[in-house]
C-alpha cells in the first residue's frame, strides 16, 4: 500500500480523483443511478488500475459514489490494481458538487496515506481544478493525483500546501 513519506515537502498525503469510466445509455428506462458500464467503461478501468499499481499509487481507501457506474469502476480498478481493502460507498457523492468531496475527504482517517475518490462531473473536474493551477479536463476513467503537505485530512486544503501533480487519461495511455 501507498504510504505518506518524508520528503524535501514534509509530510505527505496522496489524494486520487477518478471520474467513473464510460457508461451504457442502451437502456433508456435505467435511472441515471443505475447505468452500468459500457464496453469501453469495462475495458479503462481495469486499465487505470494497472497504471496505479505501475506507479506505486495502489490507495489505502477507496471511497465511491453509489451510481452503479462509479461503483462497478471502483471494483474494476481495485481488482486490476489488487486493492484489497475496503470499497467505501457513499450516497453523498451522486450529483454533489466538489464541496461535498472535499468534505468526504477532510473526514478520512489520517492512517489512510492514500484516498482515491471516485465520482461524477462536473464534481470532478471542478475539485481537480481547486487543486490545480488551471482547468483540467476530466473525460471518463480520467484520474489525477494530488499531493497535499498535511499529517491529517481534515486540514486538507486545496489553496494551501497542495499540488497536482499528474492527470492520467485512457486516450493518452500508451
Amino acid at each position: 500500500m501507498a504510504q505518506g513519506s518524508e520528503a524535501p515537502w514534509g509530510i505527505m498525503k496522496t489524494l486520487l480523483i477518478l471520474r467513473h469510466a464510460k457508461s451504457s445509455w442502451d437502456d433508456s428506462m435505467l435511472r441515471d443511478h443505475d447505468r452500468p458500464l459500457n464496453k469501453r467503461g469495462k475495458r479503462d478501468a481495469p486499465r487505470m488500475g494497472r497504471l496505479l499499481t505501475d506507479e506505486g499509487l495502489v490507495p489505502d481507501i477507496i471511497v465511491t459514489s453509489t451510481a452503479r457506474r462509479a461503483v462497478d469502476t471502483a471494483e474494476l480498478v481495485a481488482e486490476a490494481a489488487q486493492y484489497t481493502g475496503e470499497i467505501l460507498r457513499d450516497e453523498s457523492l451522486y450529483g454533489a458538487p466538489a464541496s461535498v468531496y472535499l468534505d468526504v475527504l477532510q473526514s478520512m482517517d489520517d492512517a489512510n496515506a492514500t484516498v482515491m475518490l471516485v465520482g461524477h462531473n462536473p464534481a470532478i473536474e471542478h475539485l481537480v481544478g481547486t487543486f490545480g493551477s488551471r482547468p483540467e479536463r476530466m473525460p471518463t476513467a480520467a484520474l489525477a493525483r494530488v499531493r497535499l503537505q498535511t499529517e491529517d485530512w481534515a486540514a486538507a486544503d486545496p489553496s494551501h500546501d497542495a499540488e497536482l501533480v499528474d492527470v492520467w487519461r485512457p486516450k493518452e495511455l500508451p
